[in-house]
């Protein structure tokens, strides 16, 4: 298969994502049952994904200079360094994986690219996120291909949630193919759990997408929610 023909680009990029996941019996919250390998990782980032994925019309109309956003499931940075940018240098972008390669791959590309001052990336545990120091301070979270690779989807979500600022804003996207429509939807039942109210399902080629927002206790009060 040519990989200069973008028409099959959607094709190898959905095999790699069938080949990367399997399932396993009651999996952790971001734990290695469904987690792509870092191995992956380098495939992921390379400027080929471009001519089928542009983190920046993606990513701009969400972020701006100066926001905190969080990318839980970061992998090497495909997204984290265009965040970086987009943050500007009074912004932070907090990456987190679970793999220790996919860390060590994104500081590498974030010190090449001259961003790293801008990015707080670790390594989280199974069932726990690490973000008790950000709760109520990310302006904007982004889980773009991530879900899907989660065991709690519930517990998850509440903690993105969770740090999230009142009015904060939840990017949610999918691969369409790879998660069902019916998958999709029921994440979003989570997060309405989890205080996150939807708002909008921008249109992205090949993807599912929702815009949701954290409400604010005020709203949750007069709306008896």
């Amino acid at each position: 298969m040519r990989v200069d023909n973008t028409d099959s680009l959607p094709y190898l990029f959905g095999m790699i994502l069938k080949k990367s996941s399997h399932s396993a019996g009651s999996p952790p919250l971001v734990g290695p049952g469904h987690v792509c390998p870092w191995w992956l990782g380098p495939f992921l980032v390379s400027p080929l994904r471009r001519l089928l994925e542009s983190p920046e019309r993606i990513l701009a109309p969400h972020v701006s200079p100066g926001m905190t956003v969080l990318e839980p499931g970061c992998g090497m940075g495909y997204f984290s360094l265009p965040l970086a940018r987009l943050v500007g240098p009074e912004g932070k972008v907090i990456c987190i994986d679970l793999q220790p390669r996919m860390i060590e791959g994104l500081r590498r590309r974030a010190r090449r690219a001259g961003l790293l001052d801008r990015i707080e990336s670790s390594v989280c545990m199974p069932g726990d996120l690490g973000l008790s120091r950000w709760h109520g301070r990310v302006d904007v979270a982004v889980a773009i291909h991530t879900v899907h690779e989660v065991g709690d989807t519930r517990g998850f979500l509440e903690q993105i949630a969770a740090a999230l600022r009142p009015g904060g804003t939840l990017l949610f996207l999918e691969p369409r193919g790879h998660v069902s429509r019916e998958a999709f939807d029921e994440t979003i039942a989570f997060a309405r759990g989890a205080g996150l109210v939807e708002t909008a399902r921008p249109a992205v080629r090949r993807r599912l997408v929702a815009v949701l927002v954290k409400r604010d206790d005020d709203d949750a009060v007069r709306s008896g929610g």
